[in-house]
């Protein structure tokens, strides 16, 4: 190839270089996770399938018809998440069926909400086994929690979720 003068194969050579750069640099964002595994998640469609591997291609071993229903990853790969469900059951979910929304399960028979963050605190109402709310601040063994507005403090370990266990 012969040089024209016009510097248009300099204009070719940076172009296709800063394109390898883009899309290299969109390759590592996709590879890389935003945070470190486990974190907390919780279903952002009213219906979502859990697969038993990170692809399309592979069958559904669940689906689920529960948005906000907490689930912790433990793996990701590319988009696709690899989730733990309250019962333990794992399989892979695209990253656009989940949320970052802090959202937990009621693991207990009842578990009473109070009005502050402690056992004498009135209680307010109480949530039955399965049960899911929306958590807020976690600390001392108490997370606030928010079904439906309906608003109070529970024992974190009456719950399964975004509470750090």
């Amino acid at each position: 190839m012969r040089d024209m003068g016009d510097g248009s194969g300099m204009k070719r050579f940076w172009l296709g270089a800063g394109v390898a750069v883009v899309l290299g640099a969109a390759g590592a964002a996709l590879a890389a996770p935003a945070k470190p595994v486990p974190y907390w998640a919780s279903l952002a469609q009213d219906e979502a399938r859990m697969r038993v591997g990170p692809s399309l291609d592979y069958p559904s071993n669940w689906v689920y018809r529960r948005r906000d229903l907490p689930v912790k990853v433990v793996q990701v790969l590319g988009l696709w998440r690899k989730v733990e469900d309250p019962d333990g059951a794992q399989g892979w979910m695209h990253v656009r069926l989940l949320s970052d929304t802090a959202t937990a399960i009621v693991k207990a028979e009842v578990a009473p909400l109070h009005q502050s963050a402690s056992e004498s605190a009135r209680t307010l109402f109480r949530a039955e086994r399965g049960v899911v709310g929306r958590l807020g601040d976690c600390s001392g063994g108490w997370c606030t929690f928010d079904v439906k507005g309906q608003r109070g403090y529970v024992k974190a370990g009456d719950v399964w979720g975004a509470t750090g266990k």
